[in-house]
Formats: structure tokens, C-alpha cells, sequence
């Protein structure tokens, strides 16, 4: 397991980007500057022993140098021991929409980013239960199994997008068949499928799928996002300009909440169905029925130690840096006359 101790030190490599920019911008007003007093070739024969290519690598070592300090001093960790625990708590599996009308933007920023920022938010507050993830279009997909590592969770959650499964359309029914085999089997105890999407399924039965979902001790909860009046669905263009999904005849598509599948969904398994908007996601709801479920006993295997790995990385740091100050910027004496690619005429 690895992990960083002081993680907010790593904002800091925000500061990589801009020296870059800088760099540039210093390259180009050093370049008038020169040129106000002639030609550039001409300046340079008048600076024989300054090496611009040395200048550059100068810079580009102290960069390196930067971005190891930086990590270093966010204190780099690798998991050294292994122990168990044992904690009470149920399993939940979250069912994420990826389809194409989740981009629509009915809900802000859009319908997806939405769902991601509230499963963020709910990972934070899981206590001890464990979560897995499953992301569906056309067909559904585990994207984590069931686990007590939320920084796992978060980490995956954060690559999910619209282009993660290749085949597009809403099978919400295949979401929840494989949610029922990706539960553990050894305990029939309380768990729980929260399914997030806007509801437009044309693939299967998912309130046949549900029922059975909630006799093998699973209860089933969906979200809808979406407005019911529809809107349309936003893509962007090779020349970032914007425009809208339409259809065979050029009809823009419009995309709208299915509330009443979405709700029978909830009815047949057992769960609770919300409405999410821009100001109320839902999920509160869902964690208080949550966490008023039977719990059960869980046996998690946790890094109780890790040794710090820093000091390779200040390692690192100080040995470009080093490199960044023997470099010098005029030419070496030795090997300024040296040209390689000189053609020697007979």
C-alpha cells in the first residue's frame, strides 16, 4: 500500500506548470531584449561562451529538483504490515449511469459530475461499511469490488467518464444482476444497491431484476437525475464548439427523467427512489436507511505500519539540484571549439 502522509504538500506541484510558463516568457523578452542590439547570430559571436542549450537544461534540472522536494517533503509511505480487524457494518454497492445523457446538464455542472461529487461525499461518511462500484450503459461493469479501502474508492471513482464503457444505452438490469454476484455470498444479512441514473432503460427488466435483488437480502435505492420535461445533451466538437446529440433525422435528442421506472425499481426492491437537484442530492435519505440496517461483522485486512520513504526522494532532489549548479552557463573552455558536425573540405 502506498500513500502520501502530508498530502496537501502536493499542491504545491501546481507551481511546476506556472514556472514553466514563466520560463518561456523570460526566453522571449530575454529574445528582444537581444535583438535591440542586432541580429542574434551577430549577438552571439559577440557571446562566445554562453550556451543557450545550457541555459535550458539549467532550468529544466531545477524543475526536476522542485517536483522531487515537493514529494519528498509530502512524505512518500509503503505499507509494511499487515493486520486484522474486525469491524460491524454492511456492504454497499453504488450502480453508477456512464450513458451518454448523463453529460446533460440539467443538473450542474452536468448530470455525472453531480452524481461523482455526491459518491465522494458519501464515501466520506461510509464509518464502516464497505463499498464497491459499478459502472452500466449498455452493459455494466465492476469498476471496484467490494472494499474497506475508500481511498481506493475515490481514486477509481475519479477516472470514471461517458467513454469508460463502449457500449452505449441505460441496462439497469444488468447494473443490479451484477451487483447480486459481486456481493459477498457468505452472509445473507442486510445490503444495499444504490442505483444512479436518470432511468432511461430500453435494455432489460430491471423491476424483475430488483425483486430478486431483495430476496437474496438486497435492498435496492435509486436517484434520478433529470428534469421530466428533458433537455438536450450537450457534446463538444473537434474545434471546442458546442452542440447537441441528434438523431438519424437531425432532431436534437432529448433526455429526460423515467421517474416512474425508477421509482417502481425502488418499490420492488425494497429501497428508497429520491429526486436529486442542484441543491439536495439525495443521498442523505439513503444513508439513513443505511445505517439503521442490521449490521454485520466484517474481517478487513489493514496496514497498521509504514516507513517513510522520503528521504529518497530529497535524495533525488539534491543530486539534480546538484547537477543544476555544476552545469554552468557559458560553454566549457575544453570543448567549445569542438564541433562534431563540422565537414572538413579538402
Amino acid at each position: 500500500m502506498f500513500r502520501f502522509e502530508n498530502t496537501i504538500f502536493l499542491y504545491l506541484l501546481t507551481t511546476v506548470p506556472i514556472l514553466i510558463i514563466w520560463f518561456f516568457i523570460v526566453l522571449r523578452l530575454r529574445k528582444k531584449t537581444l535583438q535591440k542590439f542586432g541580429e542574434i547570430k551577430l549577438v552571439n559571436i559577440l557571446m562566445p561562451e554562453f550556451s543557450n542549450f545550457r541555459y535550458k537544461w539549467k532550468f529544466v534540472l531545477s524543475t526536476i529538483a522542485l517536483i522531487f522536494l515537493i514529494l519528498g517533503i509530502a512524505n512518500p509511505q509503503i505499507g509494511s504490515k499487515l493486520k486484522e480487524v474486525k469491524r460491524k457494518g454492511i456492504e454497499v454497492i453504488i450502480a453508477l449511469d456512464v450513458s451518454n445523457s448523463m453529460m446533460a446538464e440539467d443538473i450542474e455542472p452536468n448530470r455525472l459530475s453531480r452524481a461523482k461529487r455526491a459518491i465522494s461525499k458519501l464515501i466520506d461518511n461510509l464509518g464502516g461499511n464497505n463499498i464497491g462500484l459499478i459502472v452500466f450503459a449498455g452493459e455494466a461493469y465492476t469498476q471496484l469490488p467490494v472494499t474497506s479501502d475508500y481511498a481506493s474508492a475515490k481514486m477509481f471513482l475519479s477516472s470514471i467518464n461517458t467513454d469508460i464503457v463502449p457500449v452505449q444505452g441505460t441496462a439497469i438490469g444488468k447494473a443490479i444482476e451484477l451487483a447480486i454476484n459481486s456481493f459477498k455470498k457468505d452472509d445473507e444479512k442486510n445490503k444495499a444497491l444504490i442505483i444512479i441514473t436518470d432511468g432511461e432503460n430500453h435494455e432489460d427488466d430491471a423491476i424483475k431484476m430488483a425483486e430478486e435483488a431483495k430476496n437474496k437480502g438486497i435492498f435496492v435505492s435509486t436517484i434520478g437525475l433529470g428534469s421530466q420535461k428533458g433537455t438536450p445533451i450537450p457534446i463538444i466538437d473537434n474545434f471546442n464548439r458546442k452542440d447537441y446529440r441528434r438523431d438519424q433525422n437531425g432532431e436534437v435528442v432529448m433526455t429526460k427523467l423515467n421517474e416512474k421506472l425508477l421509482s417502481e425499481i425502488a418499490v420492488a426492491g425494497g429501497g428508497d427512489f429520491v429526486i436529486a437537484s442542484n441543491s439536495n442530492f439525495g443521498l442523505d435519505q439513503i444513508i439513513e436507511t443505511i445505517n439503521s440496517m442490521e449490521k454485520q461483522e466484517f474481517e478487513n485486512k489493514i496496514y497498521a505500519d509504514y516507513e517513510d520513504r522520503f528521504q529518497y526522494f530529497i535524495a533525488l532532489s539534491l543530486f539534480f539540484l546538484l547537477l543544476e549548479i555544476i552545469l554552468l552557463e557559458r560553454k566549457n573552455k575544453f570543448f567549445k571549439n569542438v564541433n562534431l558536425f563540422k565537414i572538413n573540405k579538402i
